[in-house]
């Protein structure tokens, strides 16, 4: 269900090997929108569980998901890692790795407003720029938007969407409430626009 990279698990247990022997199983929670989850990852003890708490073999610990989390970690990959701006646990949805099926298109009414305005009159300014918006979700009255191409992990990608493409949607369309930029920024395989 849930998979450890070896210098995750080995960090785990550095971890709980500092923490005593009180602390002895790792709790794994997600929440969050599926296109924008995040993910808590802490040490707890035995008292700490509750009875519909699922247990896993984590490789010489046991690791601790809520039952609303499972569906979701099922098959993620719970990785270490050290970048410029720190290190630390990061977890791999089972979607990022292709292990499913693509996310569906969002439906109904809101979306099909946000998807035509992004369309008409977002996508055709931004591709002279090599770049794209897509609507990936919609939670209520909260959308979800990936952009691609020269907009992925540009400098000025945040600047578009919120002085340009946020402020369009909320005088077209009021509904909206939050937007959300789901864009993994240092992803693919030419992130940033040469042009």
């Amino acid at each position: 269900m849930l998979t450890f990279t070896d210098r995750a698990r080995e960090m785990v247990l550095a971890f709980m090997d500092q923490s005593g022997e009180e602390l002895r199983a790792l709790r794994v929670h997600m929440d969050g929108s599926p296109v924008a989850p995040s993910f808590a990852l802490t040490l707890e003890g035995e008292d700490e569980r509750r009875a519909e708490d699922l247990e896993l073999d984590g490789g010489g610990f046991v690791v601790v998901v809520d039952r609303q989390s499972a569906d979701r970690l099922d098959g993620a990959t719970v990785d270490f890692v050290n970048r410029v701006n720190g290190s630390g646990f990061e977890v791999i949805p089972a979607e990022s790795t292709g292990a499913q099926s693509p996310r569906a298109a969002p439906t109904g009414d809101l979306a099909e407003k946000v998807r035509a305005l992004l369309e008409e009159q977002v996508n055709p300014s931004i591709a002279g720029h090599g770049g794209r918006i897509e609507l990936v979700d919609v939670q209520g009255t909260e959308v979800y938007m990936e952009m691609t191409g020269g907009c992925q992990g540009c400098a000025m990608s945040r600047m578009t969407l919120r002085q340009g493409v946020e402020r369009m949607i909320r005088q077209n369309i009021p509904e909206v409430t939050v937007i959300h930029d789901a864009t993994d920024h240092a992803a693919g395989e030419n992130p940033f626009y040469r042009g």
